[in-house]
């Protein structure tokens, strides 16, 4: 049995740390909106929203509503609940000062000037093409089988008419926007609280329910049982370099507009994953 558990733990972590390699400003695109996918994909969103909040304050559009949203999440969620802050900002410093300012960035920069926005937007859409079984499970979990039937579709069509899901000819063509649902969702759906507040090296902001529902999302992932391991490394990778690339001028605003940046990403972040739950 511990062999057993030591080898699928060999076999995860190795995509966990790679999907992680993007750091938190990178996770912060799980915001879990329709074109975001869970923790396959950074959190960009989460971190730009939070430096609109610490910059400008309540949204211009709905101060009212985004005054209640914070309050909501904070009341849900519990998002100030940070026991660890002392190691997780040291984490948080080091996937951002190290690992991205001289791996991620630098390669991301290459990136960009060797391909074009079309190219990348696709490798997006690929690789977001490939969680559909979490998406599809995870809406059955939650009881929401038409957001399981849609993703169904928009594999059968993406993986089809979008040539492999480069192309999002569901979106664009037929309007069928992503259900997009994550384990740690789910969890939160049934009632379980988020836990404290964690930042670990190579890894993305996760609370302790939702670093648990990764490993079951990752799990989730036909083809890493499939392709060599270093394949699967090669892939998520790929993934990581693409979507930092694809955002290289974002994450330059969040650094300049955001005093506290940790603060901010670890506060969005949590609204964020409160309001998705509430969905």
């Amino acid at each position: 049995m511990g062999l057993l558990i030591g080898r699928l733990s060999g076999r995860w972590l190795i995509p966990l740390v790679f999907l992680g390699l993007g750091m938190p400003l990178i996770y912060a695109k799980t915001g879990h909106a329709s074109e975001q996918s869970h923790f396959s994909q950074p959190m960009l969103e989460v971190a730009e929203n939070a430096a609109d909040s610490a910059a400008t304050g309540p949204s211009e559009a709905n101060p009212a509503s985004y005054g209640m949203e914070m309050t909501e999440a904070a009341a849900g969620e519990d998002f100030e609940s940070d026991p660890w802050e002392g190691f997780n900002e040291m984490m948080f410093n080091f996937n951002r000062e190290i690992l991205d300012r001289y791996i991620l960035k630098p390669a991301a920069t290459a990136w960009d000037f060797v391909f074009p926005d079309p190219v990348q937007r696709g490798v997006h859409n690929f690789f977001d093409n490939l969680a559909v079984v979490r998406r599809v499970m995870n809406n059955a979990l939650q009881l929401k089988f038409a957001g399981a039937g849609t993703e169904v579709a928009r594999f059968a069509i993406n993986s089809t008419v979008g040539v492999a899901g480069f192309f999002d000819v569901a979106k664009d063509g037929f309007g069928i926007e992503q259900s997009d649902e994550d384990t740690g969702q789910t969890f939160g759906v049934w009632g379980a609280g988020p836990g404290p507040y964690l930042v670990l090296p190579f890894l993305p902001p996760l609370t302790i329910r939702d670093g648990i529902g990764l490993l079951f999302d990752t799990a989730m992932t036909p083809y890493i049982y499939f392709i060599p391991w270093y394949a699967n490394m090669g892939g998520n990778v790929t993934n990581t370099v693409n979507e930092r690339s694809l955002n290289l001028d974002r994450f330059e605003r969040v650094a300049e507009t955001t005093i506290d940046l940790y603060s901010a990403v670890r506060n969005a972040y949590s609204q964020r994953r409160a309001a998705a739950i509430r969905q």
